[in-house]
């Protein structure tokens, strides 16, 4: 645990949406939509790549239990699921972590590409088919 980190923090507490022995899922403090939910390793390490596979397996198995409690919270349409592994990714946070973000019909007026947004002038790859 590093006692500076923000994520650290919030894993150290007990309001939680989802948890187990490795990892925990709460509530984003800076939601992109409502139920957005951050899935933390309990362990302090900067990049996913650089955890466990036990730990990257306990991130995943939060997935499913942090959606079932957006779902009965919020009812969203679809979701994004995220993660930015490193700065060059647009990783702000040096502790890993994975997005659940809950989507709503019409949060956006396009939907079409999603997580390949990153990169915007790369994303609309169906207007450049031939």
């Amino acid at each position: 645990m590093d006692p500076q980190c923000p994520l650290c923090d919030r894993a150290a507490s007990t309001d939680y949406v989802a948890s187990n022995a490795m990892a925990v899922a709460f509530l984003d403090a800076f939601p992109v939509n409502p139920g957005h939910t951050l899935v933390v390793p309990r362990r302090h390490v900067a990049n996913f790549f650089d955890l466990s596979e036990e730990e990257q397996a306990a991130l995943w198995m939060l997935l499913p239990l942090a959606k079932r409690a957006i779902d009965a919270r919020h009812a969203p349409a679809a979701y994004n699921v995220g993660l930015n592994a490193g700065t060059a990714a647009g990783q702000t946070v040096a502790h890993a972590h994975v997005h659940l973000i809950p989507r709503y019909t019409g949060d956006v007026p396009d939907p079409r590409g999603g997580v390949r947004w990153v990169i915007p002038e790369r994303a609309a790859y169906w207007s450049h088919r031939p």
